[in-house]
């Protein structure tokens, strides 16, 4: 049994009020109130909880949001009464059930020490108990007291910014509904429109084929026709021939029988002569083509036989997939951001930390850097310690050694990708490669046909800045295959938040453009020379290192203005890369003139 409830035990017979300062003066855990509710209240009603440890089921008509236990009439009384309680907002029970459930299930009691939440750690963005800024929060120095951050809650530009997120949404949503209501009926259209043109098409090809067998059938009986003729001709004159023939052996026949002997003499010679005339036509008809074998025969198309071997099938039905159309409402990019004050562009201040030395003995020049999630650092450079060498370096925050990788050649840019690879691209060669840091060997390569500028990731895809040709190549990490981004001229490159920001030297511009390539905005550096390296931290400011202006500047997340916030007084000489790791707040300054040490910075 708690304390809480010993104590209301011993003070039955003590006026309610004062039982009531009691409970709300001592620790009054969400585990001592709410854990009782729901065996005090049945699903359809909710009995007053200080009634309840009085052995008396009274029906509760309020809910205290801050002592988080439900109340009756009397009791609520007394509450209101209270020194303790009477500044504490309570609602109907009604209402209460309305609220939805994580809304319920939110206390504002530290779940670890069971105090009271009373300060705000901005670094962690978290609430905290007393204790809870002695155990976990000693060397946070953004705690703020949480009633602070609380007290503008309702009528901050949150709730109206979330409402409006919502009404947008709804409106997203139903613009979707509509659509792919749309595209069901459109889709059914296509289809008995596919089903008429195979029907049309068939009956083409069917027409088609009736009337190529109709001339062959033509051509078949013309040829019959004349053959037949030709063969009928030779054959009444061949009858006639057999006719005669047959009349000269019976006149043989009768000769030999009844004729004299000089009849017989005479009647020989002649038909010696009319045989001899027969014999010869024989002859003829075989030398000649009369008797020629004259079959009927059909060669088809080759292109019609080819049909039952070579055409597998009538068609293909394929789907033409392009891109949706529907405008959605744009969701703004600081929504998870509501109670967190996020600064204003002449708030950010950044604060001077260390110098970053590669370790003593190696004459190291950056070409670029970048900074890991467990927060060691990549330098990746030039070192003259043994000759010229190309090596990229694993640092920790301090400059202390962790381990090397080195190149054949010279590389000009790094990014973190995921699970402790990096990828390095090679401008001149053109060519960029995965390496694994742990490891300290290169795991893939990858040739392009033209030079290869800035990389960046966000681990599912990797940009690479071609500005020869003014492309961007976007590559998928899961199949490696790429897209030319054709039109986007820029130097250095950084993707986040699915979105593609960079520098263009020349121009003097910073740019944003979506991962498909559609441009969001343009902002002009005026006064500002060469801007090189870029990094967003996580209030989606982006900062710029200028080359020729030595500086360090910010720009707005909506590319609407900018301000300077480093410059040769804080040690900024010829800055190419700028890093910012968003969870710590480091932000890591490099340059590649020679002899040139990394600064950090606390954002």
């Amino acid at each position: 049994m708690s304390t809480t409830y010993l104590l209301v035990i011993c003070l039955i017979s003590v006026e309610p009020l004062v039982i009531l300062d009691i409970l709300l003066s001592s620790s009054n855990s969400k585990h001592s109130y709410q854990g009782k509710i729901h065996t005090m209240a049945s699903p359809n009603k909710d009995f007053c909880i200080l009634c309840k440890e009085d052995n008396v089921t009274n029906d509760a008509v309020t809910w205290c949001t801050e002592c988080e236990v439900f109340l009756c009439v009397d009791c609520e009384k007394y509450h209101n009464r209270s020194r303790v309680s009477k500044d504490h907002k309570t609602i109907s029970t009604e209402n209460y059930h309305e609220l939805p459930s994580f809304i319920k299930e939110t206390s504002n009691l530290c779940t670890v020490h069971d105090r009271k939440f009373e300060l705000y750690c901005s670094f962690h963005a978290c609430a905290c108990c007393v204790h809870c800024v002695t155990d976990q929060h000693q060397t946070c120095q953004t705690i703020k007291q949480f009633s602070e951050i609380l007290k503008q809650v309702k009528s901050s530009a949150a709730v109206p910014l979330l409402e409006k997120d919502l009404n947008d949404l709804k409106e997203n949503i139903d613009k979707i509904v509509e659509y792919l209501r749309n595209r069901i009926s459109t889709n059914t259209k296509q289809k008995t429109e596919v089903i008429q043109t195979i029907q049309s098409m068939r009956q083409s090809i069917d027409n088609n084929l009736n009337q190529l067998e109709q001339q062959l059938l033509q051509d078949l009986e013309i040829q019959h026709s004349k053959l037949k003729s030709e063969m009928e001709t030779l054959l009444h004159e061949v009858d006639k021939r057999a006719i005669k023939i047959r009349k000269l052996q019976n006149e043989f026949s009768n000769m030999t029988k009844n004729a004299t002997e000089l009849q017989t003499y005479v009647g020989l010679k002649e038909i010696e002569k009319m045989t001899t005339i027969e014999a010869n036509y024989i002859e003829d008809l075989k030398r000649g083509s009369d008797l020629n074998e004259r079959n009927l025969l059909v060669i088809t198309s080759p292109i019609l036989a080819s049909i039952l071997h070579d055409v597998k099938s009538f068609g293909e039905i394929t789907v033409d997939t392009r891109p949706c159309n529907v405008k959605a409402n744009t969701r703004r990019k600081d929504q998870a951001q509501y109670l967190i004050p996020v600064p204003t562009i002449d708030q950010i201040k950044p604060s001077f930390s260390k110098i970053l030395s590669v370790p003593t003995g190696k004459r190291f020049r950056f070409v670029d850097c970048c900074i890991l999630p467990n927060g060691n650092i990549i330098a990746l450079g030039i070192a003259d310690d043994k000759g010229h060498s190309y090596n990229l370096e694993v640092l920790t925050n301090d400059g202390t050694f962790i381990q090397i990788v080195s190149f054949q050649e010279e590389p000009d840019s790094v990014c973190f990708v995921k699970n402790g690879t990096v990828a390095v691209s090679f401008y001149k060669s053109c060519a960029m490669a995965l390496v694994d840091i742990d490891q300290r060997k290169v795991i893939r390569n990858f040739k392009f046909s033209h030079p290869c500028g800035d990389v960046s990731s966000d681990g599912q895809v990797m940009v690479i800045a071609k500005p020869t040709t003014q492309n961007v190549i976007v590559m998928n990490l899961q199949d490696y295959s790429k897209k030319k981004l054709r039109g986007i001229n820029l130097h250095n490159i950084s993707l986040v938040m699915g979105n593609i920001y960079g520098t263009n030297v020349i121009n003097n511009t910073v740019s944003c453009y979506k991962l498909s390539g559609e441009m969001l905005w343009t902002f002009e550096l005026k006064d500002l020379e060469a801007p090189l390296g870029i990094a967003l931290d996580k209030n989606g400011f982006i900062f710029v290192a200028c080359r020729e202006s030595n500086k360090i500047v910010v720009v707005s997340p909506d590319g609407i203005s900018n301000r300077t916030i480093l410059n040769h007084d804080n040690g900024i000489e010829a800055p190419s890369t700028v890093e910012i790791d968003m969870k710590s707040g480091i932000m890591l300054v490099t340059s590649r003139a020679a002899g040139k040490d990394a600064l950090l910075f606390k954002l």
